[in-house]
C-alpha cells in the first residue's frame, strides 16, 4: 500500500536562551520585541532551566505514535509551529520521500482558528515552497476522545491521593487552557466550548463534583485586547476569598511540559497560591502516557480511513 504520511505538530520553544529573541521575533512575525518583554520572557525560561523540554517530549510522542500505528502504511513526522523542525520545512521531506497522502494532527486537543487552523496554513506554505502536492487530511480537534479524558482524569485521580482521604472532598479542581482573545468567541470560534467540554467529561470521569470544580484561563498574551479569562492567578485569589485552602489545577489545554505549565502554573500560580494560603498541585503532564498515545492513534486513524482499505 502506498505511505500514509502523519504530520505531528506542535508550537515549538527555544533550545537555549540565546535562542529566545529569535523565537519571540518568528511569534511575532518580525515586530519587535521591546527590551523589557524580552526580559521578562528570558527570565521565565531561567526560571524553568534555560530552555523549553517540548521537542524533546513531541519527539517522543511522535515515535510512541509511530509504534502504535505501525510503518504499514504510516510514516510519522514531526515539524513544529515556531522554531525548528519548522513545519514547512518538513513538509518539504515528506515530499522528498514521495508521500502523496498525509494526515496532520497538533499535540493540542482543541480547535481554534489561531491555533489549529494556523498550523494547517504551515502545511499550505510548506506546499507552497517546495512545489509538492500533498492531499492532506487534518484533524481539527480529538477533545471528546475517551482515551484522551480516561488520560486526563487518571492523572487527576493520582493527584488526589496527595491529599489525606478525609481531606479529599475539600479540594477545588481548576481546569485551564491558554487563553485568546475574547474576539474569537463572538466570531464564533469553539474554542471555548470544546474546552468546557472536556474538562466536564473528565470531572465526570474522575467522579468530580459539579460545585467541585471550575474553570480559568492562563497564559494571556501581552496584547492591548481582551483576553478570556478569568486569568488563573485571579481566579485563584476569588476561590481563597470562599475559603477554598486546597486546589489541583488540571490544564486540558496542554498535553506536555512546556513554559506554561513549568512556568505559569508551577512558578507564578503557585506564589499566588502561597501569598492567599492556598495548597496547589498539578497532574503530571500527559507527555507520552500511553492513553493520550492512543488517543492520537484513534483521531489519526479515523482522518486515514477511507485510504485504508
Amino acid at each position: 500500500m502506498e505511505p500514509i504520511g502523519v504530520l505531528v505538530m506542535a508550537y515549538g520553544g527555544p533550545a537555549s536562551l540565546e535562542e529566545i529573541p529569535g523565537y519571540l521575533a518568528d511569534i511575532r512575525s518580525g515586530r519587535p520585541t521591546t527590551p523589557e518583554v524580552l526580559e521578562e520572557i528570558t527570565n521565565n525560561y531561567r526560571r524553568i532551566g534555560g530552555s523549553s523540554p517540548l521537542l524533546e517530549i513531541s519527539r517522543s510522542q511522535a515515535n510512541a505514535l509511530q509504534d502504535r500505528l505501525g510503518t504499514d502504511p504510516y510514516r510519522v513526522y514531526l515539524g513544529m509551529r515556531h522554531w525548528s523542525p519548522w513545519i514547512e520545512d518538513v513538509v518539504g521531506s515528506m515530499i522528498d520521500d514521495g508521500i502523496t497522502r498525509a494526515v496532520s494532527i497538533v499535540l493540542a486537543p482543541h480547535y481554534s482558528s489561531m491555533s489549529v487552523r494556523r498550523y494547517q496554513q504551515k502545511i499550505t506554505d510548506g506546499l507552497d515552497m517546495y512545489h509538492g502536492e500533498i492531499r492532506f487530511r487534518h484533524v481539527d480537534s480529538y477533545h471528546e476522545n475517551a482515551n484522551l479524558i480516561a488520560a486526563f482524569a487518571n492523572r487527576l485521580q493520582t493527584s488526589l491521593e496527595k491529599w489525606p482521604e478525609d481531606r479529599r472532598d475539600a479540594i477545588h479542581v481548576v481546569f485551564s487552557a491558554h487563553s485568546l482573545p475574547v474576539r474569537i468567541v463572538r466570531e464564533g470560534d469553539p474554542y471555548d466550548t470544546q474546552l468546557r467540554r472536556t474538562a466536564e467529561l473528565i470531572a465526570k470521569h474522575a467522579e468530580i463534583s459539579p460545585d467541585q470544580w471550575s474553570w480559568s484561563y492562563q497564559s494571556a498574551g501581552k496584547s492591548p485586547e481582551p483576553w478570556l479569562g478569568p486569568d488563573l492567578p485571579d481566579h485563584l485569589r476569588e476561590l481563597s476569598k470562599t475559603g477554598v485552602t486546597d486546589v489541583l489545577v488540571q490544564p486540558v489545554g496542554f498535553v506536555s511540559d512546556h513554559v506554561e505549565i513549568l512556568f505559569d502554573i508551577d512558578i507564578e500560580a503557585q506564589e499566588t497560591a502561597e501569598e492567599t494560603g492556598i495548597r496547589l498541585e498539578r497532574p503530571e503532564a500527559l507527555n507520552d502516557d500511553p492513553l493520550y498515545i492512543r488517543a492520537l492513534e484513534d483521531a489519526v486513524r479515523e482522518a486515514a480511513a477511507p485510504w485504508v482499505v
